[in-house]
């Protein structure tokens, strides 16, 4: 029995020897090679590198132990020099692990091509919009008579009309040709005093013009409703889409005493 006992011991101790020779090989591959080996807690914050031109990168990023690499895709932007740097990644800030490295967007040195959409016809406040949301640039605007008023009637591009479809750089400038609600034709003020609101109105528009203010006067002598006076004055000599201010006539509200 007591041979058993022996052997039982000395297994027991064979195997608590290998279990702590386990145990601290263990704790010096987690504690102190892996931290070593993948620098552990060694890091470095990511620099803003946007704006740089592309031949100061290199150095800059180098000696603050750092790498990069080129994105395929570049961006554009007409405000800054070709091959400068758009947008990085990680972004500024960023704390990361020494020799990561910084993925670079630069500024194209042409500038891509986009298809001029049809401005014509469009209101002013819509063009805007849609140019600054492709990449374009409103520039000059040329008033010309038009009874479309701020109505776009032509677009042009280096001083030619450039039709949907035209193929023009990102950044260009696109100047307008707008209509400034005044066309050239010369007409004669219709007599629209006696007519009711709605029947004036009617023939003001038909008349190639346009309602200018409604003022209201008080009286007890004339319906209401009606014109009682508008200016300019039945026979004045106007431009097409001038407007027509017109005065209307209410009744007095009687009071209770």
């Amino acid at each position: 029995m007591s041979q058993i006992k022996d052997s039982i011991k000395k297994v027991g101790i064979h195997i608590g020897i290998i279990l702590g020779i386990i145990i601290l090989l263990s704790f010096t591959f987690l504690k102190i090679f892996l931290p070593s080996y993948t620098n552990h807690g060694e890091t470095v914050s990511v620099p803003d590198v946007t704006g740089f031109d592309f031949e100061e990168v290199e150095s800059f990023l180098s000696t603050r132990d750092l790498k990069y690499e080129i994105n395929i895709d570049s961006g554009f932007n007409s405000d800054l020099k070709p091959f400068t740097v758009l947008k990085q990644n990680p972004k500024p800030g960023n704390k990361v692990k020494s020799g990561r490295k910084i993925y670079l967007t630069l500024n194209s040195k042409n500038a891509p091509l986009l298809k001029m959409p049809n401005l014509v016809n469009s209101p002013l406040k819509n063009v805007q919009e849609i140019l600054s949301n492709i990449g374009l640039v409103r520039g000059e605007i040329k008033y010309v008579p038009d009874i479309g008023i701020n109505v776009v009637l032509e677009q042009k591009y280096r001083g030619r009309n450039i039709p949907e479809g035209f193929e023009i750089p990102k950044g260009s400038q696109i100047d307008l040709v707008v209509g400034d609600g005044l066309g050239n034709q010369i007409l004669d003020v219709p007599n629209l005093i006696g007519m009711d609101e709605i029947d004036a109105e009617f023939l003001i528009i038909g008349s190639g013009l346009r309602m200018g203010r409604i003022n209201y006067v008080t009286t007890d002598t004339v319906p209401q409703g009606t014109i009682v006076q508008h200016l300019p004055p039945a026979g004045a000599e106007v431009k097409t889409g001038e407007p027509i201010d017109l005065w209307i006539s209410e009744i007095a509200k009687q009071r209770d005493f």
